[in-house]
């Protein structure tokens, strides 16, 4: 037009053309900031929506309503007083919680001898078990950017739990499933190379701010903890039977370690937001008197892979995969329950046959 100006030799038209060019941009950045400013109104308002809850899962308010639909291994029966994990450990000089207490504060531990000897053949038992069941192993980063946690839980929660370094916009991770989801934001997956079957151990940080918090001594809950998770990121219509493949996993490593547990399916009202179904499986424990939870397993469905823009691509058309975790073992908690439940009367610590391959001794003894 202002071409077709300057033709006609028409200089006014030819100047006001040229001034509103000379707009354009302005006015295409003042939109791009308007409709940036609504995608983040939205994306608001997007993560106070919780994802549908599957079939499966019953109703009810609290964890009071949650179902029992397994259990599995003999409780032993003791002719001893048992004694706590605590004790036994210190008896046995194997744990210092004191130092620990004087150095770091409540939460931690130093573990010592054959308990940390415990500590690194439970890792490599979880890993050689993992790399079995055709799983790939991840090293992961223990530090991400604060987008990239919100992703994996709601902002109560990342607020309860997650330690934030604040100058750097980064938070310590709680879990790999947070560093594993974030590997492939914003990818697009071929079908052909889905699922993706992904498992990773790290170290994990957790505040522990919530209802549970740090209310007694010892490993079972703790600010700092050893873990292997697993992780799939899959096409819609595969996540209900990769769920029960995760379930299996996690039941037959409880199985190899020789320990009474059951699963439990969460209810609707102690499923977190984010969840499309999830079950705990949970240990017995002899000094308690009660299962703990030991084993958290979660279908997201497409919750998490859309915030983070992760699709497939199947024949040209795209869509918002699905992504399943489940935790392999974590062994802080793990080691509580093979030192409660294979102890004996003489204050020792059996340890179960699939760990011996890994270990130089059979079992813990009282030093004479």
């Amino acid at each position: 037009e202002i071409g077709n100006a300057k033709k006609l030799k028409d200089e006014k038209l030819a100047k006001e053309l040229m001034k509103k060019a000379k707009e354009i941009p302005d006015k295409i950045k003042k939109i791009e900031e308007k409709c940036n400013k609504l995608i983040e109104d939205r994306d608001k308002i997007l993560i106070q929506i919780p994802n549908i809850i599957s079939k499966e899962t019953p109703i009810g308010k609290d964890e009071s309503k949650n179902v029992e639909v397994e259990k599995s291994g003999n409780i032993r029966k003791f002719d001893f007083k048992v004694k706590t994990h605590v004790e036994l450990g210190e008896n046995l000089g194997i744990i210092d919680f004191e130092s620990s207490a004087d150095v770091s504060g409540r939460g931690f531990y130093y573990l010592k001898k054959e308990l940390g000897l415990l500590n690194q053949a439970l890792i490599r038992f979880g890993i050689d078990f993992m790399i079995e069941k055709g799983y790939d192993y991840i090293e992961t980063p223990l530090m991400l950017n604060e987008k990239e946690i919100y992703a994996s839980m709601d902002k109560n929660a990342i607020q309860e739990s997650v330690y934030e370094i604040k100058d750097e916009g980064k938070g310590l991770i709680g879990t790999a499933e947070q560093s594993l989801l974030a590997m492939h934001s914003k990818d697009t997956i071929p079908k052909s190379q889905l699922p993706k079957k992904y498992f990773s151990y790290s170290m994990c940080f957790r505040k522990e701010i919530g209802a549970h918090g740090i209310n007694e001594k010892g490993l079972w809950r703790t600010h700092q903890f050893n873990k292997i998770e697993q992780f799939i990121f899959c096409m819609p219509e595969d996540s209900e039977r990769l769920y029960e493949e995760l379930l299996k996993n996690s039941k037959e490593i409880l199985q190899k370690l020789e320990l009474p547990y059951r699963v439990l399916e969460l209810c609707s009202g102690d499923l977190a937001d984010w969840k499309y179904r999830s079950a705990d499986l949970e240990v017995w424990r002899p000094t308690t008197n009660e299962y703990g939870e030991i084993v958290s397993l979660s279908n997201c469905t497409e919750y998490q892979a859309r915030k983070l823009g992760i699709r497939y691509e199947d024949k040209g058309k795209r869509g918002i995969l699905h992504t399943l975790n489940n935790t392999a073992l974590a062994t802080s908690r793990i080691m509580v329950a093979i030192m409660e439940n294979h102890q004996q009367k003489d204050g020792s610590i059996k340890i179960p046959k699939v760990l011996h391959k890994y270990l130089s001794f059979k079992e813990i003894k009282p030093k004479k």
